[in-house]
């Protein structure tokens, strides 16, 4: 065979390999044990999902500072976002539990540095070291939990998955090493048995939870800071005394469908209610599914809203996607978001 034949028949074997690649991917079964790789695997170089993700835009936040989780470690490049890499600017999320059981469960993670140390002291931003979001890749569940962390640096929480799966977990933090950046890494979390991924909800105008109207107005747009205005009722009427959750009277996590890209902001100024505005950039045309804490009457809960951001640079926001009125998996919030 000559060179030229050669050649022709390893690009069609490449074809083909990564054609029955994209077609198990693609599938629906059994969800199995995510593959485990040491820190220094992870330490050299990007996750596949943020090196599939480089045409995406850095968002920014309400306080200027790229929102917690735009992509502004020392290390990554400017234009990725939020949580699409498992190591960035010298540290790595070490996810200690890769597979867990449906239903209650206990998640141990650290953050560990270039040498593989854990990291034991954080900046304390928004009343927390730390704060971690574990997500289904359908973003259909959402837990915004609260881990304690023990002395060596191993963190701790339980988690209520409530079924078999792909999830992905987040760690947004800024270590409190002279010169360290706020980050958030995502690592993968799987819950093995057989699994079908649900539909995102469709936009609608309002989010129903525990007998609260939750409305979203405003832009997401592609590239360019807007405006985003959620107004909570509760039986017809305002709701004019929210109460601070973590230093805020509310707060929004959008994630982008399909690589799970992470967006946190945090309100501009105003409060205490009925109205919470917040300042967002997508990073790029797409769906998001945005999820909005707010605390009232001593409880947590959680409106979720599906988006479409466009590609033309000006995207209107779709109407949220109306939660069934119910509690999470803790006792309050919509039916798959909940707080730890």
């Amino acid at each position: 065979m000559n060179t030229g034949a050669k050649i022709t028949a390893f690009a069609a074997a490449l074809a083909a390999t990564f054609g029955t690649a994209y077609g198990i991917g693609k599938g629906v079964g059994p969800v199995a044990e995510p593959a485990k790789a040491g820190h220094g695997e992870h330490a050299a170089a990007p996750s596949a999902s943020a090196n599939a993700s480089t045409d995406t835009g850095t968002g920014t936040g309400a306080d200027g500072h790229a929102g917690h989780g735009e992509g502004d470690g020392a290390a990554a490049p400017a234009h990725l976002p939020g949580g699409l890499q498992l190591s960035d600017g010298g540290y790595t999320l070490a996810l200690e539990t890769p597979t867990t059981t449906a239903g209650r469960s206990v998640l141990k993670f650290a953050v560990k540095d270039a040498a593989g140390r854990k990291v034991t002291a954080f900046t304390t931003e928004h009343g927390k070291e730390l704060h971690f979001i574990v997500a289904s890749r359908d973003l259909t569940v959402f837990r915004h939990l609260h881990p304690e962390k023990a002395p060596d640096g191993t963190w701790m929480t339980a988690v209520d998955l409530p079924a078999a799966g792909g999830y992905k977990a987040f760690a947004d933090f800024k270590p409190a090493a002279p010169g360290a950046k706020a980050l958030t890494l995502g690592a993968d979390l799987a819950v093995p048995g057989a699994y079908a991924p649900r539909p995102l909800p469709a936009a609608a105008p309002t989010a129903t939870v525990d007998g609260y109207q939750v409305r979203l107005g405003g832009t997401l747009d592609p590239g360019k800071a807007g405006e985003l205005r959620l107004t909570v009722t509760k039986g017809g009427k305002p709701v004019t005394d929210l109460e601070p959750y973590l230093g805020a009277y509310g707060h929004l996590v959008a994630l982008r469908q399909g690589d799970l890209a992470y967006l946190h902001v945090h309100p501009n100024e105003g409060g205490p209610g009925p109205d919470v505005s917040f300042t967002a950039t997508a990073p790029s045309a797409g769906t998001y599914r945005l999820f909005l804490d707010f605390q009232h009457e001593g409880k947590v809960r959680t409106a979720a809203f599906t988006v479409t951001a466009g590609a033309n640079g000006k995207a209107p926001v779709e109407a949220p996607a109306p939660a069934t009125s119910g509690t999470g998996g803790d006792g309050h919030g919509a039916p798959g978001h909940s707080h730890g």
